[in-house]
């Protein structure tokens, strides 16, 4: 259906009202913390200019500013991964991690440090010698080897139900092999691996951004070029072919897509929960529609700046207390899930009665 001309306006306002969010919590990452960075401070900063006292300086440039692109990153990554699943797999409660990505990322952690005799403090600054590039590395190659058996097996399957169990399937397998794992792992390893599976922002640094943030760029594009392939696929996989879509080529690459975007994500900042199921929705409410062409670029602003918000809210004002971030990510996304799933079921039975 061809939108109208106040769609458009709904949809343009809709888009940038989400951008500038972002602008601002990008800006409020920067002055917000243990330390208040004066707002004037943290704009010369960021515009290359000396700031009045050098302590803003390094704090803005080697902590609230990786920080800040990271949660920008990470934000619109899993979200545009949690549009492509949903549409793909024509299902509300897919997400990036439905194919087990975020499984074999631990499952990778896991093998570390059971396998590398760990380390005492905290997971997120080093692993047995291997510094954070190993963490990195581990987590990488855990989501990469999961993404390689998904995609054998999709070989063999046409149905995208069918696919989806199957991912559900390995990700349940992959997370008894971790937990299986973690018995033999002395009570500091394990501790270690649950601090990493709580998810963080806040551990990356300018090297792991000069290696995220082209993966992640090489994955937004490349989903923002198929918009209209998951358009096609809206209407399911019969209807696409009669389009002339290749079903097969697009399904992969869409799998392949997601799982960069996801697996960049965990390899640097953990299992981030929620974004990638919630945002996607919250989207589609704002917009009023389901056209991959505006939904996309609409979701790697409200991603971003879900993020944000998120990363700001670990750290209670007055205090040097961090929380989780999935435990912020969890109160944030299961109220949307419910209310949606909720929303779903009335227009289904209005639809039926």
């Amino acid at each position: 259906m061809t939108p109208t001309a106040a769609d458009r306006r709904r949809h343009l306002a809709v888009l940038t009202g989400f951008a500038v969010a972002t602008a601002v919590l990008f800006l409020l990452t920067i002055v917000l913390g243990p330390s208040r960075v004066p707002p004037a401070e943290a704009v010369r900063v960021l515009t290359g200019r000396a700031a009045a006292d050098p302590r803003w300086s390094a704090i803005v440039t080697e902590v609230r500013l990786p920080r800040a692109v990271t949660a920008t990153a990470v934000g619109a990554a899993l979200s545009v991964a949690g549009v492509q699943m949903q549409t793909l797999f024509r299902n509300p409660l897919a997400d990036p991690f439905s194919l087990g990505v975020s499984s074999g990322a631990g499952l990778g952690v896991a093998a570390a440090v059971a396998g590398t005799g760990g380390a005492a403090g905290a997971f997120t600054g080093g692993l047995a010698g291997l510094g954070r590039a190993g963490v990195v590395a581990a987590a990488a190659l855990g989501a990469g080897a999961v993404l390689s058996l998904v995609l054998l097996l999709s070989r063999r399957v046409r149905s995208v139900a069918t696919l989806l169990v199957i991912g559900v399937m390995i990700g349940s397998a992959v997370t008894a092999a971790v937990s299986v794992m973690l018995v033999y792992a002395r009570p500091e390893q394990a501790q270690q691996f649950v601090l990493w599976g709580l998810g963080s922002l806040d551990a990356t640094t300018w090297p792991d951004l000069r290696v995220m943030l082209p993966v992640t760029g090489i994955g937004l594009a490349t989903a923002l070029l198929t918009t209209k392939q998951l358009n096609a696929l809206l209407l399911g996989e019969s209807y696409a072919r009669t389009m002339g879509l290749n079903v097969r080529r697009s399904r992969d690459l869409a799998l392949l897509t997601t799982s960069l975007l996801a697996g960049a994500s965990t390899a640097f900042c953990g299992p981030v929960a929620f974004l990638g199921l919630a945002v996607p929705h919250l989207a589609r409410v704002a917009l009023r529609t389901s056209d991959q062409r505006i939904l996309l670029p609409t979701a790697v602003f409200a991603g971003a700046a879900v993020a944000l918000a998120c990363g700001l809210a670990t750290q209670p004002p007055s205090t040097d207390a961090m929380l989780p971030l999935n435990a912020v990510t969890s109160l944030l996304g299961a109220p949307v899930v419910v209310t949606m799933l909720i929303r779903r079921g009335r227009s289904t039975q209005e639809a039926v009665s």
